[in-house]
């Protein structure tokens, strides 16, 4: 076998990095060295948008930005993330609640205390119309919203985030527990030992490849979806099938039968809604030289800006309650609710019916996909909220420790009726914009959620139905991206493909969208690492680079470039397959390599390697390919692919190469 000039031999060897001698200790374990306390921070420096700005100590020095949540994290060689299972570090990681409380102020509990109200009175109001959108009664909307809440507590890594019931997630258990309690509280537990079990094994990964447009369509078919879904509660309509398509075709049939009442309220809470978050979007910023009169009316306006779901749902309620007194009812309401907190108990592995008792395999197999659904668009949503606040805010999250929270508030919402639940945008948006400085804001959302259920179930009944359409429309209305058609149009028009798919289809099916458009990104993926890219220059030699790794799948175009370009032209040309891009091959691509290896040799004329990586190197070798050549630089490659046939290899010796394999493959 033919070898190149000692000089690529010795710069290959050189790359990889030498052996530790035999005297070097190993790298200390975190347990042993010792804890550096950091410095206390101020309070506001360390958490999100106006959290203690005001009155702010200049002279004490403070900490390292975002330094709260999300950075548990090793920033040393000495320090990675298995050495030690007990280190300090490593209890953060498992349990965030570690690397903030003992740190936590005064300022602190002030703004989560402030952010954890304005989430409250949102979630409220939200949770009792997603109970409506996943076609449950009214009480599953608030058994799902508080327990999310104090388990992130302990467990979430991003101080924005909050759990609980989503439009969404909402549509997904409406399709696949039949709007049925015993099915969706089953859901609930299921999915979360799916996700808790990812989240052990760590398999977070596997939502990478669910691309952006697949998520797009899927996010933006939901909103039609969801959103129509609502017209009929918003125009009074009553017994219109759940399916899209039936109830399209089954709204304008009916449009005729709309009640004014719950048409013109339904409107006015619409309105009201957009009028109070554009005040909210276009508030200016408070200065401190600003009077207090000001200061105070700004709070005020942005109390009831931030709280406007709460306002206008409990402004529908008094219209309707004034009606009711009347004796004249225009609105279709809400209807009794059950009152007081829900009770614990395992879920529902039977269910019993008029006729028979359904068992847990069969209700398993009811469920059918939605098992797989349900957990992995609850870890999608959950995960695309927490690391789009977490680069908006300057600090990490760990998506791995994301599915333990989210796995294990589920299994435990589900002992509390909670049907499966997921990080909210909306709601994560406001306890940002609140100036939460950690989750200890989610306490006293779910706290509140928890007064609510034992002493506001009865007020509950007269919120009509058209005003909690109203919430919806509006919370999901910002999820349809109009911008993204434009944008892959500009960028990259066949991402359009998989987008487009995934849209049309979820109308037909949810999970028949989402399937069909990862499908379709991963053949996508898949035709491009099966026809890699390749750059082919002409010069004294000719010179063929791939653009990417090489595996089974390129063998064949490979094969197919090289000899069109080098062997089936008048007379055959030498060529260099310039490596500097590829950092991996397969056994099949070595046996596609040794066959091109001998074509080029049947014809008499030579196939080198340059700018191999060390480990491809090393691959090659151990196959022992008859005429293998490489070398450091393409120059090289030139200036010995130009000599006469029957000269030696340029400035080579034959004895280097034994030595020179035994080394690389030592290593």
């Amino acid at each position: 076998m033919a070898a190149a000039a000692p000089a690529s031999a010795r710069a290959l060897v050189s790359r990889s990095a030498p052996p530790l001698p035999r005297s070097a200790p190993p790298p200390p374990c975190p347990r042993s060295r010792a804890p550096q306390t950091p410095p206390r921070p101020v309070p506001g420096d360390s958490c999100g948008r106006g959290c203690g700005d005001a009155k702010r100590p200049r002279a004490v020095v403070p900490a390292p930005p975002k330094k709260m949540l999300g950075q548990a994290r090793f920033s040393s060689p000495g320090m990675a993330p298995n050495t030690c299972c007990c280190s300090p570090a490593a209890l953060q990681r498992k349990l965030p609640i570690l690397a903030w409380l003992p740190n936590y102020s005064l300022q602190w509990l002030k703004m989560d205390f402030i952010a954890g109200l304005s989430v409250g009175l949102t979630v409220i109001p939200q949770a009792l119309a997603y109970a409506e959108v996943a076609g449950l009664p009214p009480q599953y909307g608030l058994y799902s919203a508080f327990t999310g809440c104090f388990v992130y507590f302990f467990l979430g890594t991003s101080r924005d985030v909050t759990l609980g019931p989503t439009a969404i997630m909402s549509l997904l258990v409406s399709f696949y527990t039949f709007h049925e309690p015993a099915y969706a509280v089953l859901l609930a537990f299921l999915s979360g030992c799916i996700q808790l079990v990812m989240g052990v094994l760590r398999l977070g990964f596997l939502l990478d490849f669910i691309s952006c447009p697949v998520i797009k369509g899927f996010t933006s078919a939901a909103t039609v979806t969801i959103g129509f879904g609502q017209i009929k509660n918003l125009l009074g309509l009553q017994n219109i099938p759940r399916q899209f398509f039936l109830q399209v075709y089954h709204t304008f049939l009916r449009i005729e039968e709309t009640r004014v009442g719950d048409a013109i309220l339904g409107l006015v809470c619409m309105v009201l809604l957009l009028v109070l978050k554009l005040m909210r979007d276009h508030m200016p910023p408070v200065h401190p030289e600003m009077p207090s009169g000001v200061r105070l009316s700004h709070s005020l306006v942005w109390a009831a800006t931030t709280a406007r779901n709460a306002l206008v749902v409990s402004f529908s309620a008094l219209v309707a309650y004034s009606f009711e007194v009347t004796g004249y009812q225009p609105f279709i309401l809400t209807g009794e609710t059950a009152e007081g907190l829900p009770s614990v108990w395992i879920p529902p592995f039977s269910m019993t019916t008029a006729n028979r008792t359904i068992s847990f395999a069969e209700m398993v197999q009811d469920m059918g996909a939605g098992l797989a659904v349900v957990p992995l668009m609850g870890l999608l949503e959950s995960i695309a909220v927490a690391k789009a606040f977490a680069s908006q805010n300057n600090y990490r999250i760990d998506a791995n420790q994301e599915l333990l929270a989210m796995g294990l508030t589920n299994v435990l919402g589900s002992l509390v009726s909670s049907y499966p639940v997921t990080g909210s945008f909306g709601r994560t948006a406001v306890n940002a914009q609140s100036g939460v400085c950690t989750p200890a804001g989610g306490l006293v959302t779910g706290v509140l959620v928890l007064l609510s259920l034992d002493y506001l179930t009865s007020l509950f009944y007269y919120i009509p139905k058209s005003a909690l359409a109203a919430v919806i429309i509006m919370a999901v209305a910002p999820l349809f991206d109009t911008k993204i058609f434009g944008t892959l149009w500009r960028v990259k028009r066949l991402d359009l493909l998989p987008l487009c798919v995934t849209f049309l289809l979820s109308f037909w099916e949810m999970q028949y969208g989402i399937l069909a458009g990862a499908l379709v990104s991963l053949l996508m993926l898949l035709h491009s690492a099966a026809r890699p890219k390749t750059k082919v220059s002409e010069g004294p030699v000719l010179v063929l680079q791939p653009a990417s790794g090489l595996h089974f799948p390129a063998v064949e175009a490979l094969r197919e470039e090289i000899l069109s370009q080098a062997l089936e032209v008048s007379p055959p040309r030498c060529l260099v397959l310039e490596c500097t891009h590829v950092c991996s091959i397969d056994y099949t691509v070595v046996l596609g390599l040794g066959e091109l290896l001998e074509d080029f040799h049947k014809q008499g004329v030579a196939l080198a390697f340059v700018g191999l990586q060390v480990p491809i190197l090393r691959v090659l070798l151990s196959a022992d390919l008859k005429g293998f050549q490489y070398f450091s630089t393409l120059e090289e490659a030139e200036k010995y692919l130009r000599q006469e046939p029957g000269t030696q290899p340029y400035n080579s010796r034959e004895d280097s190469a034994p030595e020179h394999k035994i080394t690389l493959l030592q290593a």
